[in-house]
């Protein structure tokens, strides 16, 4: 289907196709593949960490989903998170930690404890005119003050374009949808790790970050891949099969998790139940947003006045220009493989320290 669109519409490719509506060009799909398959020594030095930490003998798919280290014994009740969200978001500045302050404290922006008939889970939602709402579910741990922070950066974004742009213009693409929120933490993430000295709490906070990397990056990046080649291979003429979705995907998974990865035979057919697969090549966006965050993150805490401005500016523009406009604005120029190396650098820099821990 994708295929047939695209040469309807005169497109050299599918892939091609899908980039045009945010004027996005290829370069930035295979640059994004190229710098993270050049990481993967890396990914393969966190799977044999993993590994060693679990202390299993073999390593498969599922043993990825244990957490690195147990949830820190720490109780954090509602309002207090809140004063350390806004503390440790506090270099994004005194305007925009007040607005989220009054916000989450006066305003009726969250929704908080669970109730009877409550959907799970958190997300952030709403419609221009209004105020953004935020749903949780708050528990009074420390993963709950993360998705705090991260459901906190997406209810900004939405505020100041919603307060900055007419209707028209206000919806931020897609392309940019986990910047905000993936900024907020990872600037947490640098003032929690500054203040946390016990072992155990550095640990879990590490593993945290670098699961974030894992499925944000990593995963998602060989998901893209993975489409880039199926589509090339049906525009080269090629049937595909279920045995050659099986044979390709099963290809992605040894190259992406190295030797310490047992492959079981069952992990070919993901690629069956991958809901993002009926949406072609748009998985490359939370990986593109995510090495953006971890570039703007750093920019703001190592810059002063200018360079926060140019962060708030951005999130002020809502859908005002194309995505790599208003990101080359903040200061980040996707075009540029330096943007996502950088965030693989913070991603290697983050495992030295686990592994010094371990």
């Amino acid at each position: 289907k994708d295929i047939f669109f695209a040469k309807a519409r005169n497109y050299p490719s599918a892939l091609v196709a899908s980039l045009d509506p945010d004027n996005v060009p290829q370069s930035v799909y295979d640059s994004l593949i190229a710098a993270v398959r050049q990481a993967l020594p890396d990914m393969h030095r966190l799977v044999r960490l993993k590994k060693e930490i679990l202390g299993v003998d073999e390593m498969h798919m599922y043993d990825l989903y244990v957490p690195m280290a147990t949830q820190v014994d720490m109780k954090i009740p509602y309002g207090k998170a809140c004063d350390i969200v806004c503390e440790g978001l506090a270099p994004l500045g005194a305007q925009y930690i007040d607005t989220m302050r009054r916000g989450i404290r006066e305003g009726g922006w969250a929704d908080v404890y669970e109730n009877q008939g409550k959907t799970s889970g958190a997300y952030s939602w709403g419609v221009w005119g209004t105020h953004p709402y935020v749903l949780l579910n708050w528990n009074d741990t420390l993963d709950n003050l993360l998705t705090l922070a991260h459901e906190l950066g997406h209810a900004m974004h939405s505020h100041l374009s919603d307060t900055a742009q007419p209707y028209a213009k206000s919806q931020y693409p897609l392309l940019l949808a986990e910047v905000a929120s993936t900024c907020n933490e990872a600037i947490l993430m640098d003032y929690m790790l500054g203040r946390t000295q016990d072992a155990d709490g550095r640990r879990y906070l590490l593993g945290y970050f670098l699961e974030q990397f894992r499925t944000t990056m990593f995963r998602q990046v060989m998901f893209a891949e993975f489409e880039k080649i199926i589509h090339a291979r049906v525009e080269e003429g090629e049937a595909l099969t279920p045995e050659t979705l099986r044979d390709i995907y099963r290809g992605l998974n040894v190259d992406y998790y190295g030797p310490d990865m047992v492959v079981d035979e069952a992990v070919d057919m993901e690629w069956a139940r991958i809901p993002h697969f009926y949406r072609s090549f748009y998985v490359y966006k939370y990986a593109t947003g995510f090495a953006s965050a971890i570039y703007l993150s750093r920019m703001v805490l190592k810059g002063g006045d200018a360079e926060r401005e140019r962060y708030i500016s951005f999130l002020r523009g809502g859908g005002s220009d194309y995505p790599l406009h208003l990101l080359r604005r903040a200061g980040v120029d996707l075009t540029q493989p330096e943007t996502v190396s950088d965030a693989l650098r913070t991603f290697a820099a983050t495992i030295d320290e686990m592994e010094e821990l371990v």
